[in-house]
């Protein structure tokens, strides 16, 4: 039995589209090992939306380069993802040792490419075309056993200046709602506790389908699916987050109430040069409509500083926001630019220190916003999914919240996978501990 190793960058659309490789893989008779050295095939799932992405990818190539010389050229070496998608014929040109290249819509052609590369005279594969059709279904299982992933859409339409995703993954293609309500009820009764929907962009769902379906209906029938787990969803536009879409999350008592809402940037100004479609105002009255509506809600956000012509000023709005909306979470960034967006071009380039100094005043000021949050928790019992033993503390389990919260508690490691109540007893900015109720 041949032996391959997926390595994985980038987000959760990674994530599952390398489990889905896994299991097609071990469908074709592959043993799934972890280590590079002993493998007869290496794929790394790589992304693009970062430039440094880049760096990383091309030194973990340089590590199997040496690998595939100590074993006299028998090991295959492919890329798949975004990057793979991005460069296409390129990657091949730049490093000719290189086997495969596959984009995403095309994972499901890898057994054959494989098999094209070890039994023929072909030197290298290249599959980068039909972005913007529906990738086949494919099975996925995942390590964990309690979280699993399912893709609702693939591609995105809306083309902020800074990213390159619609690029590299095409435009926006909804999976019938069937086959998602289907998928979902395959891992319930495989004994998965948590679902989480991707997307691009998950809120405009169903809007290239003419059967009326939308997110808010995909929300109402995976709640009606039988069985303890959760739905979770990332990341949703806040121009397309709707008042259905709110009130489903309100009512249903398997969607969690944590709601993830990129902001981006708090300035009306930086907000259109992004190409983002809503003002400061309509993004706060968003936020507050949302917490409003469902009680206990928790936000988190995605916010880049230092973007093109930021100044001060604008910079201040975004600090404005932070304060207004309060979130429990929030992923901060610096802009650096990405080759073949619009922002890229633009002049304005903020400088470096610039951008270090008013990203370290951000997350100084969400961590304050931050730790009151975790504070509301203190004395109050909670219902958490257990992840299994801390990273850091083997003797204590991880869990999280409906709302996302880290709690960390005593507990057997039988535990794992299971919904339990927790009191908590201690709160810390990001983390919250407790006692098994």
């Amino acid at each position: 039995m041949k032996k391959v190793a997926i390595l994985t960058y980038g987000c959760q659309m990674n994530v599952n589209e390398s489990a889905k490789i896994k299991k097609l893989l071990e469908n074709n008779s592959y043993e799934v090992i972890e280590d590079i050295k002993n493998a007869d095939v290496v794929f790394l799932n790589t992304c693009t939306v970062r430039e440094g992405a880049a760096t990383q990818i091309f030194g973990k190539l340089g590590e199997l380069k040496n690998i595939k010389e100590k074993k006299d050229n028998k090991m295959v070496i492919g890329v798949t993802g975004c990057f793979a998608q991005e460069q296409g014929e390129e990657l091949i040109n730049k490093f000719n040792y290189i086997d495969i290249v596959i984009g995403n819509q095309n994972i499901a052609k890898l057994p054959k490419a494989i098999e094209d590369i070890t039994n023929s005279d072909l030197k290298h594969v290249i599959f980068t075309n039909n972005e913007d059709e529906l990738p086949p279904s494919l099975e996925a299982d995942f390590e964990n056993g309690f979280s699993a992933s399912i893709a609702i859409t693939y591609g995105c339409n809306n083309f902020c200046t800074y990213c390159i995703v619609p690029y590299v993954r095409g435009r926006e293609r909804s999976v019938p709602m069937d086959e998602i309500i289907e998928e979902t009820k395959k891992f319930v009764n495989k004994g998965y506790k948590e679902i989480l929907l991707l997307g691009q962009n998950v809120n405009s769902y169903g809007k290239d389908l003419n059967s009326g379906e939308n997110f808010a209906k995909l929300l109402e029938e995976l709640n009606k699916i039988e069985g303890e787990f959760w739905i979770r969803f990332t990341s949703p536009h806040p121009r397309d987050f709707t008042d259905d879409v709110i009130n489903v999350i309100a009512k249903s008592e398997k969607v969690t109430k944590s709601v993830h809402l990129p902001l981006q940037a708090g300035s009306t100004r930086i907000l259109n040069l992004m190409n983002r479609g809503y003002t400061k105002e309509e993004y706060i009255a968003l936020a507050n409509k949302i917490k409003e509506k469902i009680p206990g809600v928790a936000l988190t956000t995605d916010i880049i500083v230092g973007f093109p012509y930021e100044t001060e000023e604008d910079f201040l709005d975004t600090l404005d926001v932070v304060e207004k909306v309060k979130y429990d979470n929030a992923f901060m960034f610096m802009y650096s630019k990405r080759s073949g967006t619009k922002a890229a071009e633009m002049d304005g380039q903020i400088d470096d220190n610039i951008k270090k100094e008013r990203l370290q005043r951000l997350i100084n000021l969400q961590n304050e916003c931050s730790k009151k949050n975790s504070n509301i928790y203190k004395g109050k019992i909670v219902k958490v999914l257990v992840e299994g033993p801390s990273k850091k503390n083997k003797q204590v389990l991880s869990s999280r919240t409906g709302t996302n919260k880290v709690v960390l508690f005593e507990g057997n490691i039988n535990l794992k996978g299971t919904f339990v109540n927790v009191e908590i007893t201690e709160t810390k900015t990001w983390t919250l501990y407790g006692k098994l109720v």
